[in-house]
């Protein structure tokens, strides 16, 4: 009835608040332009060799990433798969309407609603990663109306926090390192805190994984390592999004190799760890994140991604222990360390990057990619517009310094904001109203999915040996 009443709500709110952006209504046919048309030029003739990529292909790249990356990499569980998957699959579908919204109520036109186009889309798809890190905190220890009810919340307090630091600290997070990985992580072991702090976390039976589901979940390790690029890149622009696109893999690849070689280094005989390998090797995707369009140069981009993976392997081995022990935080899928502390990083490689920026290695597009440093009505805003053809508007004149402490203290709010938030929200989801998982039902699928019975499947497979062709013939799919 909640989950009826939830779409219901979405419906009304969606019918009320949003409608078609321009470049999705009905235009006249010899202006018409296609989802994949790489340009904002309405004549498909005027494409060139060095266009950027279109945004629906990078778009699904995501899409991808959010249902089927983030899905499978939690089916690690051993009795836990369908829940990881199925829940990924609902929440998901659920939390990017309502991310939608969210994204409209800060846009609303003067018609009184706020428009629909692709790029809100792919802004709703990366909202949802923030829900879904949190998720994976708590993987296992809840009940999925628990999960939801926390993804709506998370995502009205994290439409908020980006809004402030885009428009009030006019901050530069090209991937959403900040916004997206450091806010659901923190925001997520908050929510596990509270939790904590009603029975304390211990051993379970079925916290574990098994040969076959390791498998699985290193499908979603490669589908997030492939498509990370078009993460990071995908809302930005020009010479930015190439250089997002080339400092991602760079980072994401050095990462990989670092989280092999550490993990080997940390173990007992010198062999790899399955979990270092699903998730520390994508730990430089998210620590390039925030500087992923600036000039990083290669190098830069390979060194903030080793020390991604290294950071990342050495959380799970001795870091994760002691927050549960110390702390009461139970991290189901070590959210910390692949989301969190790289995300860390990637707010501080970020302020360092926007501190040692100036016009010779940028050229015009410092001014683009830096909107805070754009000068004040005067002179030197003329010079710039003659000088590069631009058509700036006044900004708020920053100087480097200036920029690299704002983006420190976007970092510590979103920090700040996503602690406290995670607490209240922890409160919140201790209601009966959202009812609870007992320790026996713990990390179990048989808690939200049916099964056939085992001891049915149990004769029937003896049926079959003893030779009942019909008994066996009508083994159902699932079991075969």
């Amino acid at each position: 009835m909640l989950l009826l009443l939830i779409q219901i709500i979405v419906i009304v709110l969606m019918g009320t608040l949003m409608t078609y952006g321009p470049e999705a209504r009905p235009v006249p046919r010899n202006r018409s332009v296609s989802a994949y048309s790489p340009t904002n030029s309405w004549l498909a003739d005027d494409k060139k060799d060095d266009d950027p990529p279109p945004l629906y292909p990078m778009y699904q790249d995501v899409h991808v990433m959010i249902w089927i990356g983030f899905g499978f990499l939690m089916t690690f569980l051993r009795r836990y798969g369908q829940s990881a998957l199925g829940l990924t699959f609902l929440v998901g579908a659920i939390l990017v309407q309502v991310a939608m919204l969210c994204e409209g109520v800060f846009n609303i036109g003067k018609n009184g609603k706020a428009h629909l186009s692709l790029k809100s889309l792919l802004s709703a798809d990366v909202a949802v990663a923030a829900p879904l890190i949190s998720m994976g905190a708590l993987l296992g220890k809840t009940t999925y109306m628990q999960l939801i009810v926390m993804g709506i919340i998370e995502l009205v307090v994290y439409t908020a926090n980006k809004y402030i630091g885009e428009h009030h600290f006019v901050v530069v997070d090209a991937g959403d390192s900040m916004y997206v990985h450091a806010f659901g992580a923190y925001f997520g072991l908050a929510v596990s805190f509270v939790f904590g702090m009603k029975e304390k976390p211990k051993e379970h039976s079925l916290e574990g994984s098994s040969y076959e589901s390791d498998i699985f979940a290193m499908i979603g390790t490669i589908f997030l390592w492939l498509f990370w690029p078009s993460f990071n890149s995908a809302a930005l622009k020009g010479d930015e999004q190439r250089r997002a696109i080339i400092n991602t893999l760079l980072s994401i690849a050095a990462s990989c190799v670092i989280s092999f070689a550490v993990s080997a280094f940390v173990s007992k005989q010198s062999k790899f760890n399955m979990v270092h390998v699903q998730n520390s090797t994508l730990a430089g995707g998210v620590a390039i994140g925030t500087a992923a369009g600036m000039m990083c140069e290669p190098f830069g981009a390979l060194a903030i991604g080793s020390a991604a993976g290294a950071i990342s392997v050495l959380g799970y081995k001795y870091l994760t222990p002691l927050i549960q022990k110390r702390l009461r935080i139970h991290d189901t899928c070590g959210v910390h360390n692949l989301h969190g502390m790289p995300a860390v990083l990637a707010g501080l490689f970020g302020a360092l990057l926007a501190g040692l920026a100036n016009e010779a290695d940028y050229n015009y597009s410092l001014y683009e990619i830096f909107p805070g440093r754009i000068p004040g009505l005067g002179p030197n805003l003329t010079e710039i517009n003659e000088n590069y053809r631009l058509s700036l508007k006044p900004g708020p004149n920053r100087s480097a310094g200036q920029q690299a402490a704002y983006q420190l203290l976007a970092l510590a709010v979103t920090l700040g904001v996503a602690i406290v938030s995670g607490l209240i929200t922890g409160l919140i989801l201790r209601m009966s109203i959202c009812g609870t998982i007992t320790e026996d039902q713990k990390f179990d699928d048989s808690v939200n999915w049916e099964f056939e019975d085992e001891n049915a499947v149990h004769d029937i497979s003896s049926a079959s040996k003893d030779g009942n062709d019909r008994t066996a013939e009508q083994l159902s799919m699932g079991h075969i």
